[in-house]
């Protein structure tokens, strides 16, 4: 039906009469709906379609790819994941304290009992107590968090490089951090990196979102993302600080005034929501709360700027473990040489390197292409979030003097995915233009050169496989230099080229998921030649490099102890000491004991009757036998035996209040080279104590004091 009228112009209107509303009269009432238009049950379905088909706009292929990748990322994070037992003891034990402990947990305690905390911030440890008091006290517990946090970060570098750019180079960039070595091994161990990772991920995030809108908001959420990577690994979470804030501050849609006072609110977020806890832990006498780890002054203010904030840069750790890396031509520490070089040597390369040259490469490339875009363009900004996050952390890793690990360089591993994957996806978009194509070739040429450098050094590890990556690589520059021949010759060249660039990385990476990691330093990859360090990390791993092999002896304990080789608080551990197939190294400084039924019904027998069943010098020693009994062990003298918990006074009122049983002789730690970096001497102290006033006993091959039986003197 329609109706006809005439307007005050003369002009003449037919507009349709809306049929009427309802049913017919005397038709049945129609079923009310399960749901109201709008209400939950449509916004269950709308995100139900959206998480399986994605955006409107989309191709249909889009949200399954991501959906499959996804799954393959947890597949490979996720695979066997027990085989590791308890990966890190030092963390694995602070979170079984913290699971039956609410201040333990709320410290980061090493011990239920609450004597010392661990010598970084808690915030990674709460998931995994909090894993551990749902699901109960098990590898999977304690790692599972861990490699959820891998596929979210994954999902994370997804979504910002798809803001801005093709579903297919956000998944090579999914893709490409989902394979990096180093991101294999954290995301499936328990070190706070893992957390760490996501965290920054996530306030890259929030910035990028702070960039398009120009929105107070986002800018909020990364600092406070920003603010609680500090209570995950302290000042390491700042280094991407300057970055942030320089993108915002120069790309950001709003006047300079607002963006300044944008930046100001976000430094408030930051401050909040890191400082909270430490306000906390630093107004709480020192006499109601545990001693706080890896300091010499029980303050986790000088945790921050000393052994873990400035001292990694200068190389002035008090209580270290031992001395940091030299200056270029200066020789190498026990972290090995710092240089603009050291991300690409020994075993750190085979970590994270893999990609970094055409990194670098392919960023200055996509920059040259967008050198027209205009100021607050967001793909470039995507391009200058990723790139400064790159560089500016490679370089801190690169000369920081102190404490370095090879799996610091995860937190590489995001923006190395993304800039490969912005830079790959700008310079095959303008392959039309020659030196395009002609640098795009001698990217993916190089790329397979540094991949067979990398092989070299894993030795006899799948000799062949450099070859092949070689021979594609070739295969791939001959294709990329040619001008366009149609889709299938340039799905070709894209499948070639990828494949010749990853397949060495990815190999890596499924020989790391496959092989059990555990101990305070690890590393992805087969073992090669010239690691540094010496200490390991996996099960018949590497040969010690110039620090392996300490000898044992009574350096820093008792001379002549009757714990076994290195005497009490020696390097060299008692028979008790470091994990089958872990030969040399520090013992029972950065391993974990084994615990024999013997030792263990020892220590578990009239357990309530003490606060502490037994103490160990080093706290991966005693994480050991507190994670065997699931009771509180006190870890003397800390993660490297050379903090002043317990003085031997303090030592002393605890033994003759009777709150600890057992004395372990032999336990790690002892502050070898703590001592010599400053470190306190209190942990000798209490072990030659114990050893002039107490019996021996021998338990399982374990050297015990029972310090209930009262003093022989």
């Amino acid at each position: 039906m329609s109706t006809t009228t005439s307007t005050p112009s003369g002009v003449t209107v037919t507009r349709p009469v809306p049929a009427p509303s309802g049913p017919p009269p005397g038709s049945p009432a129609p079923a009310r709906p399960r749901s109201r238009p709008g209400g939950v049950g449509d916004r269950i379905r709308s995100a139900g379609r959206w998480v399986v088909r994605g955006r409107a706009e989309s191709a249909a292929w889009e949200r399954p790819a991501l959906l499959g990748l996804l799954a393959l990322t947890a597949i490979l994070y996720l695979w066997d994941l027990g085989a590791s037992g308890w990966a890190n003891s030092f963390y694995s034990a602070a979170a079984q304290a913290g699971s039956v402990n609410w201040e333990a947990f709320f410290y980061g305690s090493s011990d239920a009992a609450n004597s010392i905390t661990v010598d970084k911030p808690p915030a990674s440890l709460w998931i995994m107590a909090l894993s551990v008091r749902l699901f109960g006290l098990s590898s999977w517990s304690i790692l599972v968090p861990e490699a959820l946090m891998g596929v979210v970060t994954v999902a994370l570098v997804y979504c910002i490089v798809r803001r801005n750019f093709s579903a297919q180079t956000a998944l090579l960039a999914g893709g490409v951090l989902a394979i990096t070595p180093v991101a294999a091994l954290m995301f499936r161990f328990n070190n706070p990196d893992a957390l760490l990772v996501l965290l920054l991920t996530a306030a890259s995030y929030f910035t990028l979102r702070g960039i398009e809108s120009g929105r107070l908001r986002w800018v909020v959420w990364a600092g406070v993302a920003v603010g609680f990577g500090f209570l995950t690994k302290q000042l390491q979470a700042f280094l991407i600080l300057p970055v942030l804030a320089g993108v915002y501050l120069a790309v950001a849609p709003v006047s300079l005034r607002k963006r300044f006072g944008h930046l100001f609110a976000a430094l408030g977020a930051v401050i909040v929501s890191a400082g909270w806890w430490v306000a906390i832990v630093e107004l709480v006498p020192a006499s109601l709360r545990p001693y706080i780890g890896g300091s010499q002054t029980n303050s986790f203010l000088e945790l921050t700027f000393g052994y873990n904030g400035l001292g990694r840069l200068t190389g002035n750790e008090t209580g270290s473990v031992t001395g940091g890396g030299a200056g270029a031509g200066g020789g190498a520490g026990m972290w090995g040489a710092t240089g603009i070089l050291r991300l690409f040597e020994n075993e750190i390369g085979g970590q994270i390197a893999w990609l970094m040259p055409a990194a670098l490469v392919l960023f200055a490339a996509a920059l040259v292409l967008a050198r027209q875009a205009k100021r607050t363009d967001a793909r470039r900004a995507t391009l200058l979030l990723f790139g400064g996050w790159l560089i500016v952390t490679a370089l801190a890793f690169s000369f920081m003097a102190g404490i370095f690990h090879a799996y610091y360089t995860v937190a590489l591993a995001p923006a190395l995915a993304g800039v490969v994957a912005i830079g790959a996806g700008a310079l095959w978009a303008a392959r039309d233009r020659l030196w395009v194509r002609i640098l795009s070739a001698v990217t993916v040429l190089g790329t397979a050169v540094w991949a067979y450098v990398l092989l070299t050094r894993a030795g006899t590890w799948l000799p062949w496989l450099k070859f092949v990556v070689v021979a594609l690589a070739v295969v791939a520059a001959v294709l990329l230099v040619l001008p366009r021949r149609g889709r299938m010759i340039a799905g070709m060249t894209m499948a070639v080229a990828l494949v010749s660039t990853l397949l060495a990385p990815a190999a890596y990476s499924l020989e790391t998921v496959t092989t059990p990691h555990s101990g305070s330093i690890v590393t992805a990859g087969p073992a090669v030649s010239g690691a540094m360090g010496g200490f390991g990390g996996r099960p018949g791993g590497a040969p010690g490099g110039a620090a392996g092999g300490v000898p044992g002896g009574a350096v820093g304990g008792a001379p002549g102890g009757a714990g076994g080789p290195g005497g009490p608080g020696g390097f060299g551990g008692g028979t008790a000491g470091a994990q089958p197939g872990r030969a040399g190294g520090a013992g029972g400084l950065l391993e974990s004991s084994t615990v024999s039924s013997a030792v263990k019904a020892a220590l578990v027998k009239n357990a309530g009757s003490y606060e502490w069943v037994a103490a160990a010098v080093g706290s991966n020693s005693a994480a050991g036998y507190q994670l065997a009994t699931g009771e509180a062990v006190m870890p003397i003298g800390g993660f490297n035996g050379s903090d002043p918990s317990p003085t031997l006074a303090e030592f002393k009122a605890d033994v003759a209040s009777g709150k600890i049983h057992y004395f372990i002789a032999g336990s790690g730690g002892g502050g070898v080279g703590g001592q010599a970096n400053g470190g306190s001497r209190a942990s000798s102290g209490i072990a030659a104590w114990v050893e002039q006033n107490f019996t021996a006993s021998t338990v399982g091959g374990v050297t015990l004091y029972d310090l209930s039986a009262g003093s022989t003197n």
